[in-house]
Order: C-alpha cells, then structure tokens, then sequence
C-alpha cells in the first residue's frame, strides 16, 4: 500500500513537536551569539588606493619590452608584484612585524577598480591601526620599488589609509552569524521532528491500524472517562429502582 501523507498530518507533527522546535532552534541562536561575541576575534578592514597612470614616460615601452600589450595587463602585474614576497619582506622589515611573508599575504587583497587604471589594497587584522599602516606601507614601497623593477614612475597614492576614531570589524557579524544559526536550527529541528515521527510506531487511531496493518476497521469502543462512567450507572440504578416501585404500587 502505497503512503501519502497531507497538510493536516504535517502540521499535526510540527503543532506535537513545536516546543522542540523552538528549543532547538533558540539554542542554536545563543550559541551562536556566544560564539560570535565573545569566542571570535574581531577582524578589522583597512585600504588605500593607488592609481596606475597608463601614459606615464617610458611605461608603454618598459611593459611592451616583456611582452604586454599596454592595456589593464600591465595592471594585473603590479597586482601580482604587490603581493610578491620582494615587496611584502620590505612591508615586514619597515614595521618590524613578526610574521612571514606568506602570512602577511593572506592579510592583502589588491583588486582592480574595474576597468580603470585605479588599485585598491586591502588590509585585514585584528589591530585596526596596525591594518593602516600595513596597507599605507605596503602602497609606499609599491610606489619606491616598481621604478626598480619595471625602470617606471608612474604610480600615485589616491586615498592613504586612515584610521577611524570608532573601527568597525568586518568580521564576524554577529547579527549575520546569529540569523544563519537561527535558520539552520529550524531545519535541523523540523527534520528531527519529521524523523521522530517516522520512528514513532504507535498506533493511536483508525487510519494508524489500517495504515500499519493492512486491516478494515469494523468497530471501535469510544473512550469514556471514569466520571462518567459512575454517573451513568447511579442514573441507571436510580431508573431501574423507580420503575421498580411503580410496579409494587401498581
């Protein structure tokens, strides 16, 4: 027999089952906010942008000397410099900072603006002041050590890092963090209350008998409480001993 389930059975489930439901889906909110606020190291975000200036003397024969047409490519090179442990071993040495090359990598990111000739390099670290000199740095020896490499001068700081007298951290977010919680919980919780009610063997009704033995229901005993029980039998007892006595009178 093939089994369907409907509306009324499921949200009969989620109606048995909502005090769990709630209970998990609270706990995974507060955990969540725990965790967030008080576990998690807050991760502060500083940048700075630069602008590649296309036309700059001798950039267009320096870069088409390796093999670059002159276009954003020569863009995506200063990228990749950028983060090259040449320039990153001067950011560590001027800031005197006990970390790798490779550590301090994972810490930038430097993107292209779109299309445009403007760089922008950002900084993620616990010390938000620390983020603004690294990222100012790191813009600075950029700017000192390309003529170096490329015989080129042509890059200009836009927008140096400053540091903001109240720092907001881009991670975590609490608020985020305590949402997605809140709505894994509720799934997990609802398909725990689906999967104890699958596990429920129990049968209770009609249709359970019929559903789980294969069987027709030909009669069923209504369930009386034992109150009422009593009192029906005092007023069958009552009645019989009225009728009784009408019948001696008569």
């Amino acid at each position: 027999m093939e089994e369907t389930i409907s509306l009324k059975e499921i949200f009969s489930t989620l109606k048995k089952r909502i005090v769990m439901i709630m209970v998990i889906s609270l706990a995974a909110v507060g955990i969540s906010g725990l965790i967030s606020y008080f576990s998690l190291t807050p991760i502060y975000q500083s940048s700075t942008q630069i602008l590649v200036s296309q036309q700059a003397a001798g950039a267009s024969s320096a870069l088409q000397a390796v093999g670059f047409d002159v276009d954003s490519k020569y863009i995506q090179t200063y990228n990749v410099i950028m983060k090259s442990p040449y320039i990153l071993d001067e950011v560590i040495g001027e800031l005197g900072l006990e970390r790798s090359h490779g550590q301090l990598n994972s810490q930038i990111n430097v993107s292209q603006e779109g299309q445009s000739q403007v760089v922008t390099i950002r900084v993620e670290d616990p010390d938000p002041s620390l983020a603004v000199d690294i990222a100012n740095t790191t813009a600075a020896v950029f700017q000192r050590e390309i003529s170096n490499l490329l015989r080129i001068d042509n890059v200009v700081v836009l927008a140096p890092a400053e540091l903001h007298p109240n720092p907001t951290p881009v991670s975590p977010n609490p608020e985020l963090n305590m949402a997605i919680a809140f709505v894994v919980g509720l799934m997990a919780s609802v398909g725990l209350a689906f999967l104890l009610e699958f596990l429920d063997q129990t049968i209770r009704t009609e249709q359970d008998i019929e559903q789980h033995l294969g069987l027709p229901v030909i009669g069923a005993i209504a369930q009386m409480d034992e109150g009422d029980t009593v009192k029906s039998i005092r007023s069958k007892r009552v009645g019989s001993d009225s009728n009784d006595k009408t019948k001696s009178a008569s």
